[in-house]
């Protein structure tokens, strides 16, 4: 599995010691507090245990359900499984993994249409906010720009390339073509870094030298160039990493 930790927590979101489905009262079990309370109020667990509905011999629906939520660190971590992952834990079959994994993808995609409009991209910490559901769980670099209009407003998102699991090589020529036909003022390069820390490499540099070289030779201006990590990771925690803010652009 990808990373497992052990968590506990006494709201029970993310704890491995669940209170067992049979010790709770009728009207306290996830199901029936759903009904009558809506989502909202149930805890990580009880949610992922009413997508389970069942555990295993020697686990409950909610121990097992915890014990998923202990190993991967957080509820949101499970968007990285895949069904090999789920189906590691006894209790979660086939069908029960492929199902999660579903119900994850789901999750993405909800997440990334509702960042499907023309944000405005005036800071490095929009930009992290709109990339960060898209390059969740991404195993290899991938590389996208932003092409910008002059309130730099999106008109389009390109993904350029899409690397091994340690690099992603770009050229100039590819960043700026679609910035070019677009009609694009100015661009943001954005690439993810799969070990979730977003600090640049002497590649990443040399990229953004080549980057800010280019743009001034076809009149549309490198923004920023901002590395997308993961805020657990990050030795600064603020989960990417912007060449302007840095001082570089």
């Amino acid at each position: 599995m990808k990373q497992p930790r052990s968590q506990s927590s006494p709201s029970g979101n993310g704890a491995y010691q669940a209170v067992r489905l049979r010790d709770m009262a009728v009207n306290e079990r996830p199901q029936e507090r759903l009904e009558k309370h809506g989502p909202a109020p149930l805890s990580d667990t009880e949610l992922l245990a009413m997508l389970l509905r069942s555990g295993s011999r020697d686990l409950d629906v909610m121990g097992l359900s915890s014990r998923i939520i202990s190993e991967a660190g957080s509820l949101s971590e499970l968007i990285r499984w895949d069904a090999a992952d789920f189906m590691k834990l006894k209790g979660i079959g086939r069908i029960k993994a492929l199902q999660l994994i579903t119900v994850m993808e789901i999750a993405r995609r909800v997440l990334v249409q509702k960042n499907d409009f023309q944000p405005q991209f005036n800071t490095p910490e929009l930009v992290f906010q709109y990339f960060h559901p898209i390059a969740a769980g991404l195993e290899v670099e991938k590389f996208w720009v932003l092409c910008l209009n002059r309130k730099n407003r999106l008109m389009k998102k390109n993904e350029v390339t899409s690397g091994t699991a340690s690099s992603s090589l770009v050229h100039p020529r590819e960043v700026f073509r679609e910035a070019i036909r677009s009609g694009a003022l100015s661009i943001i390069a954005v690439h993810n870094h799969p070990s979730g820390d977003p600090s640049p490499s002497s590649a990443d540099i040399q990229v953004t030298r080549q980057l800010r070289e280019a743009g001034k030779t076809v009149s549309i201006e490198l923004l920023d160039h901002i590395i997308i990590g993961s805020t657990a990771t990050d030795p600064r925690q603020q989960g990417f990493y912007s060449f302007k803010e840095a001082g570089f652009l």
